[in-house]
């Protein structure tokens, strides 16, 4: 397979694994996704390296009682060991019943990458706002749409926790 398919492959999955930790609040795998002088910088919430990044997001990431980061339209651009990406993100906020409200961001996240020891992990992660809308819940639709099926959860609860290679992830 050609080498640069297969770079846009691995960045692909890194820019997945961002998404499901911190969804499922694996900080370990998030930490695990940048170089150790790498900048995370999302405007005024944050701006940082990866370590403060990491001690940051479990008091942030408090306030929802679940989160969906989806990516959309991405784009990769290789040029040996260094990239550039640019992703569209619909980021999906619930807050904490009993009133709860959905906050969601739709934006974009501009990355550089490098390739180091033959891994590519993120040196600078930025995100970009572009719309976002706020939306009050109904909560008994919402609680007749959910009740049977599995209940998603942003903590070891999820059911994404029980399948050993998905729990695994922040592992390596």
């Amino acid at each position: 397979m050609d080498q640069s398919l297969l770079d846009q492959i691995a960045l692909r999955d890194l820019v997945m694994r961002y998404c499901r930790g911190c969804d499922r609040r694996d900080f370990a795998l998030v930490r695990s996704l940048y170089h150790d002088d790498a900048i995370d910088d999302h405007g005024s919430m944050f701006k940082g390296n990866p370590d403060d990044f990491v001690a940051w997001l479990p008091e942030v990431m408090a306030h929802w009682e679940l989160t969906i980061h989806s990516i959309m339209n991405s784009l990769f651009v290789v040029d040996g060991d260094l990239a550039e990406g640019e992703h569209h993100v619909r980021a999906y906020h619930r807050t904490h019943p009993p009133k709860r409200k959905e906050f969601i961001v739709y934006g974009r996240y501009l990355d550089r990458y490098e390739r180091r020891d033959g891994v590519w992990k993120f040196v600078y992660r930025s995100l970009v706002f572009d719309q976002g809308e706020v939306c009050e819940i109904d909560e008994e639709s919402f609680g007749r749409l959910a009740a049977d099926a599995a209940q998603g959860t942003a903590d070891r609860k999820d059911p994404s926790w029980t399948f050993p290679l998905l729990a695994g992830l922040g592992e390596n």
